[in-house]
């Protein structure tokens, strides 16, 4: 894969939420060759590690505004 589809494929999982660029969970565990799941074990497990805006959860309305 050329470094120009990564990089597209990157760009078309950017989401703005609360005016900052985001990559949801699931794209981002994608990225990584992990489940989302275990993506999201490994940050809390190590939360000093991240900085604290890292990762935060989504309202429902937001959720819905990404559909």
């Amino acid at each position: 894969m050329s470094d120009q589809l990564v990089t597209e494929d990157i760009e078309g999982s950017v989401f703005m939420i609360r005016e900052a660029r985001v990559m949801l969970s699931m794209h981002l565990a994608a990225l990584y060759h992990v489940e989302a799941r275990v993506l999201i074990q490994a940050v809390k497990r190590n939360r000093e590690r991240f900085p604290g805006d890292f990762m935060f959860q989504s309202t429902t309305a937001e959720w819905k505004n990404l559909k």
